[in-house]
């Protein structure tokens, strides 16, 4: 009752920040019981961030106190970002001196510092944790190191940066140097580090299968189902009731297929297409009926809503439902029947769709086709595929005619098409990397991109015009400030993006640029550099368009197995089919539940993005320690202040340090976007074709580091700004061409030299030797500066290698790095060394066993000042709560700079 009357007067313009009496008298709050349940739900309220009490215990909103409540998401650099709970607005830049105890992943409550221009999306706005409301990890995937009384576990995840002090009763049985996962007993804060307990002992680093289930550990990612879930689905009967057939529409004397990939076993679309007698195509999508098994609210509901989506790692599926339904009630296997959403369209010769229905139905699919099939019967002629699928062959060509025309028609509006393979790494029984391939997009993979997108556009704009709440997929117009970037980069090849004066661009005008470098040789480096400046696609109640594919009306609709916003709304279809219009309260209801689902699905799709892709990027980093001092060919996907970051054809990155560019001193050219000789005027640009070799391959910090073989394009840089700023060897004339060989002899003679294949091949095996597994320094790495990771999502926000529409944007301006800590209040002497557990070797066995986060095996001086920072760590380590922090490797002369200090 206090509430709805509290928030309602809070939002009025004349409301002033208020104390607790003032309220009262003004809500006519009288009576010694409501007085006391009032006070009970100001400070509910407070706890939760809808409240913020001033020093003077006035209460006033959040918003009006310049305070938003939202996400923290931290950097391995420590700055972050915190994501806040109004999808509207833009995420706000923390550096790591507001952090204020707050960790990775919690709930917080920020107060707004500076504001650097724009709205909305588009705002650059800082801000400082004044308060955590809800603390987002309980539990953090480490590597344990057992000392004489304690242990320290040291988190694999470089977000967390300090180590958690366990004492000897909470170590669980884990041995020294195995990955553990501990359980959090108290948080850090300004004098103490954090405490906890090990709950879960994963094996040592090198164990088949540890790798990856230490990162299904470290995002939280749920294996199982509770049995109360499993109870729910075994309940599920496998057969359909026949009066649920009775009351949908049969689809079952259609041709309808499903098809898909080789491997997978959660059908949950299903199409056919049929030419009618007035010329136009029928097409229909037929997606399983997920919602009619999953009731609202149900235990099934409830464990699909945590989960959000499923997870798709190399070795492994991690379902959003049990495999009853996934794989067998819902999956659309062939020649059984099964509970369909279908949206049927009407779509003329232009591609418009001039009429649709959306209707639950029953199917019964022809054939379970794959995407090799389809292609072979399509692409490659195959007589034996076309001779086994012969009723099917002529309903594929002209799902191939009508997915071309949808296709042209989404060009002609402005959508954009960046056409990148997707790479799929293979793995043995053993979970060892056995071949990674990149796999192009065939005919037969854009029939169903195409079927897909317009039933899910058709399904939007039907259900917006009903006014009814709604879960759309969302890709916000690009920020300004990056377009303006990506023309000034497009000017240096002679192209420019239409309408982009002050930022604002429609999609059409970078889908121009791609066709007019389509087949040009900076053709791949645009694409790139363009993907990098787009938005973060997610989900919103409110239906603004989608961006990238230039459409007014979008959502997911498609996949209600594997996501559950798709499951979510198509609840919500069948309720407003069967009841019609909904009530005020039932509405009301909805558009908080949509909310909800909204924010809490991008977030878990976020993770599972990012939990993919580190388990993508571990084992591409295990596959290429077997390659070391091997050469390959790759074009250059990002220039950095300290090197080249070089993607292979197999879709392999890697980062060739500055130190191995020895023939000059190279600094970074932003708008040009390349590296560039101060001598020799040589040019290192993204998109460049280059010879590298593997020097090293470290899977504990995700890092693949090359050596410069040959730089298969050669230019000069020649001055000034736009197309002629840079020229191609292959472009001068014989004479400059002499020219600048001479001068790189020149400039050569006095450097150093530009080492030669053999030299490079020679140091690789050298560096791989000296470094092995166990770690490098930080000075190998940044040459002294701060220290900073190869991987993609660590870089500035025009250098990122991206996924469409899914990246966030680092914030470049926070350049100090990260830097280890320690309590100064130790009287631990200078030099001492930890007591090891009885029995135990004098190092960690993170350093036998190549560990995760290794103890450095440095030179002489860099030992010394390690054992000193361990014995000192040792010695706090005593004292319950001390605080200890994950070495951050700096140089010894740093060291040195700061005793003196």
């Amino acid at each position: 009752m206090w509430r709805e009357r509290l928030l309602e007067y809070m939002r009025s313009e004349a409301y002033k920040p208020s104390t607790v009496q003032e309220l009262c008298d003004q809500l006519g709050v009288t009576s010694a019981a409501d007085f006391r349940a009032f006070v009970r739900l100001l400070n509910e309220l407070e706890d939760a961030g809808d409240l913020v009490r001033t020093k003077n215990n006035r209460y006033a909103l959040p918003e009006q106190m310049n305070f938003i409540a939202g996400r923290l998401q931290l950097k391995a650099r420590g700055y972050g970002f915190v994501v806040p709970e109004d999808q509207m607005e833009a995420d706000i830049y923390i550096p790591q001196s507001a952090l204020n105890g707050a960790m990775s992943g919690d709930r917080v409550l920020v107060r707004l510092r500076e504001d650097r221009g724009g709205k909305g999306a588009h705002a650059h706005r800082e801000g400082e944790i004044v308060k955590i409301l809800e603390r987002g990890n309980d539990r953090i995937v480490g590597q344990i190191a057992l000392y004489a009384q304690h242990a320290f576990v040291t988190p694999l995840d470089k977000r967390f940066p300090e180590d958690v002090f366990v004492p000897m009763d909470g170590v669980g049985g884990a041995h020294d140097g195995q990955v553990v996962v501990v359980e959090l007993t108290s948080y850090p804060t300004a004098t103490h580090g954090p405490v906890g307990r090990v709950v879960e002992v994963l094996g040592y680093p090198d164990e088949p299968g540890v790798d990856i289930l230490a990162i299904v550990r470290k995002y939280r990612l749920p294996e199982s189902f509770p049995e109360d879930v499993l109870a729910e689905a075994e309940r599920i009967p496998l057969e359909i009731d026949p009066d649920e057939i009775a009351r949908r529409k049969d689809f079952r004397d259609e041709a309808i297929v499903t098809i898909d990939g080789d491997d997978a076993k959660d059908l949950d679309d299903a199409v056919h297409v049929k030419r009618l007698e007035n010329g136009h195509y029928e097409l229909g999508v037929h997606i399983a009926d997920v919602g009619y098994y999953v009731k609202e609210m149900s235990a099934l509901d409830r464990e699909a809503f945590r989960r959000g989506t499923s997870v798709y790692l190399v070795d492994r599926v991690i379902p959003m439902l049990p495999q009853r339904l996934s794989n067998q009630i819902c999956s659309l296997n062939p020649k059984v029947d099964r509970l369909t959403m279908s949206c049927i369209m009407e779509i003329d010769g232009q591609g418009r769709v001039v009429s649709h229905e959306i209707v639950p139905s029953v199917i019964r699919t022809a054939e379970r086709m794959t995407y090799n099939h389809v292609r072979q019967i399509l692409e490659d002629g195959d007589e034996a595929l076309r001779a086994r699928y012969a009723p099917l062959v002529p309903m594929f060509e002209l799902m191939r005619e009508l997915a071309l025309i949808l296709r042209e028609k989404r060009m002609r509006r402005g959508a954009i098409d960046f056409d990148f393979d997707e790479i799929k790494v293979r793995v043995n029984d053993l979970g060892e990397p056995t071949s990674i391939e990149p796999r192009p997009r065939s005919i037969a993979e854009r029939i169903i991109e195409e079927f897909m997108l317009a039933a899910n556009e058709t399904v939007a704009e039907h259900f917006h015009w009903l006014g009814v709440p709604f879960i759309y997929r969302v890709h916000d117009d690009p920020d300004p400030d990056k377009m303006i970037h990506l023309n000034l980069f497009l000017h240096n090849f002679g192209y420019h993006v239409k309408g982009s004066a002050g930022g604002k661009v429609h999609p059409r005008a970078l889908q121009e640029v791609l066709n007019e470098v389509e087949g040009k040789r900076e053709a791949r480096m645009i694409s790139m550099v363009m993907l990098r400046s787009m938005q973060q696609a997610k989900y919103r109640p409110e239906c603004t368009g989608h961006f990238g594919l230039a459409a007014e009306y979008y959502t997911h609709f498609t996949s209600p197995i594997r996501r559950y916003p798709d499951l979510a709304i198509h609840r919500i279809i069948r309720e407003v089919l069967t009841r019609g219009t909904l009530s005020p309260q039932r509405e009301e209801k909805l558009r908080e539940f949509v909310a909800e689902a909204s924010r809490h699905s991008s977030e878990r799709e976020r993770i599972a993005q990012e939990a993919e892709r580190e388990v993508d990027q571990l084992k591409m980093v295990e596959y290429m320690q077997g390659h070391i001092d091997e050469e390959f060919d790759g074009i250059i996907s990002g220039v950095v202040p300290f090197g080249l970051f070089v993607q292979l054809e197999n879709g392999v990155e890697g980062l060739i340090h500055i130190s191995e560019l020895a023939d000059d001193y190279y600094v970074l050219n932003e708008r040009q976007m390349a590296l560039i000789g101060e001598r020799t005027r040589r040019v290192f640009r993204i998109g460049d074709p280059v010879r590298v070799v593997v020097i090293r391959a470290v899977k504990e910090d995700l890092r693949i580091d090359f050596g410069l073989v040959e730089h298969l394009r050669e230019a000069t840089y020649v001055g000034g700004e736009g197309p002629g700023a840079i020229v191609y060897d292959e472009d001068l004339t014989p004479k400059a061409r002499r020219e600048s060989e001479k001068r790189r002899k020149e400039a050569s003679a006095r450097g150093g030299g530009r080492r030669d294949r053999s030299d490079t091949r020679e140091r690789a095996g050298r560096r791989a030797k000296a470094h092995g597994r166990a770690g490098v320094r930080a000075s190998d790495w940044d040459d002294g500066e701060e220290e900073r990771s190869a991987r993609p999502a660590d870089l500035l926000a025009h250098e990122l290698p991206y996924d469409a529409w899914d990246e966030e944007y680092p914030d470049p301006r926070d350049r100090r790095g990260k830097r280890a800590r320690h309590d100064r209040a130790s009287g631990q002497p200078n030099g001492a060394k930890p007591q090891r557990a009885a029995g135990d070797r004098s190092e960690p066995a993170s350093t036998r066993r190549g560990g995760y986060r290794t103890w450095p095996t440095w030179e002489s001086e860099e030992r010394a000042t390690t054992g000193r920072r361990r014995g000192k760590a040792s010695r706090q380590g005593e004292r319950t709560g001390a605080k200890r922090t994950s070495q951050s490797g700096k140089s010894s002369k740093r060291d040195a700079r700061k005793r003196k200090r």
